[in-house]
């Protein structure tokens, strides 16, 4: 379950670290939400909080994946070991930016569809980009797991992503992503990301469970998931 947020000082955490990071008026108050505005609330860009966490990808297979997540000066460093790898995510107004070290060395990423670790994430989805798509549409409203939200639909901007769309529930309140639907070019489900639970660390509400589902190329079957957890400490 995930608590309420309207009380909390909420921090970051992305799948990326899909937020919890408030906007400064609840669109829930607006008569007519303009969904670009929801959208951008949604965003990390104006995080400025420092914070460092321990986390891990754990696949179906019970393959455990530990990593650090380090939030320094608006940079989120994703820190993995064996071998050493750094995958730097820099939010801005506009885009995110992401780069690679290996062996403290920067290296190109090559494809965005690359799955790290051999998980069902990829480089494309931790660049969070759906959070940049144009043009949103608000579909409604809808209810995850008891947390009221809005219901965005983006299309993909340009050839070269591994989605056609993705569909975004928002948190009314907290502006916190709770779940996207990425879909195919042909509008069949691709991937699931989606928030199952939430914990406090130092006071503050943070991610504890995602989980992403990828779907087989029939858009029925789910064939893989993977869950990033976050526990407490550094």
């Amino acid at each position: 379950m995930i608590p309420d947020f309207t009380q909390a000082k909420l921090a970051v955490l992305c799948i990326c670290v899909l937020s919890m990071v408030p906007h400064a008026r609840s669109q829930d108050s607006l008569s007519t939400p303009d969904p670009a505005a929801i959208l951008r609330a949604a965003r990390l860009n104006n995080v400025t909080q420092d914070t460092s966490l321990s986390a891990r990808l754990r696949t179906e297979k019970n393959k455990k994946v530990p990593f650090q997540i380090v939030l320094r000066e608006g940079i989120v460093r994703y820190q993995f070991t064996d071998p050493d790898q750094e995958i730097r995510l820099e939010l801005n107004e506009k885009e995110s930016k992401l780069s690679e070290l290996i062996d403290g060395k920067p290296v190109s990423i090559s494809r965005a569809d690359t799955r790290i670790r051999g998980t069902t994430i990829t480089y494309e989805d931790l660049s969070l980009q759906f959070l940049y798509w144009p043009n949103p549409k608000l579909l409604g409203e809808d209810v995850i797991r008891t947390r009221a939200a809005w219901k965005l639909e983006v299309q993909a901007p340009k050839a070269g992503s591994a989605y056609g769309a993705a569909r975004l529930w928002i948190d009314k309140v907290s502006g916190a992503v709770l779940r996207i639907d990425g879909y195919t070019d042909k509008g069949l489900p691709a991937k699931r990301f989606e928030v199952i639970s939430a914990q406090k660390i130092d006071g503050q509400w943070m991610l504890r469970t995602m989980r992403v589902e990828a779907y087989a190329a029939d858009g029925v079957e789910v064939i893989n998931r993977t869950y990033l957890e976050v526990m407490k400490g550094p």
